[in-house]
């Protein structure tokens, strides 16, 4: 279970500042703000606390889940295309020794062959994809539960 005392840290990767503007079709007309009041609220319910994290460049994520390790009780990550590309991102994730929860907004797998492999599934407990932002929700729901 997440504690209280250690916040959880949610993780957005690139293009994710977009969201609400970049393609709607697909990621919908939520923005970042609308993910950060889900999360607060959701979190709220739990007695969790949540830090929020948003790069453009893999290699300030790699330095945010570094601070993680010692700081947070777990990480919620939406990497964005990271997720398809970066070893740096699976290796930052396993060596932080946290739960770790991997949140698509699409459901990349009905999507262009390259973002059919992530390789942050394999550090992660668990994968939410294709419900838009309240996969973030259901995320925080499994870690306030989670023995």
């Amino acid at each position: 279970m997440a504690t209280e005392n250690k916040p959880v840290v949610v993780m957005n990767g690139p293009n994710l500042n977009l969201l609400g503007l970049r393609e709607p079709a697909i990621y919908g007309s939520s923005t970042m703000a609308d993910v950060e009041d889900l999360c607060r609220k959701k979190a709220a319910e739990h007695g969790l606390s949540v830090e929020f994290f948003q790069s453009n460049s893999e290699g300030a994520l790699v330095d945010r889940i570094h601070v993680a390790r010692e700081a947070a009780s777990a990480i919620v990550i939406n990497a964005g295309a990271y997720g398809h590309t970066s070893v740096a991102l699976h290796d930052a994730l396993r060596a932080s020794e946290l739960p770790v929860i991997e949140v698509h907004i699409s459901n990349g797998t009905r999507r262009e062959s390259f973002r059919h492999h992530s390789y942050v599934t394999s550090v992660a407990v668990g994968l939410i994809k294709g419900l838009g932002i309240f996969g973030y929700g259901a995320a925080l729901d499994f870690l306030a539960q989670r023995d």
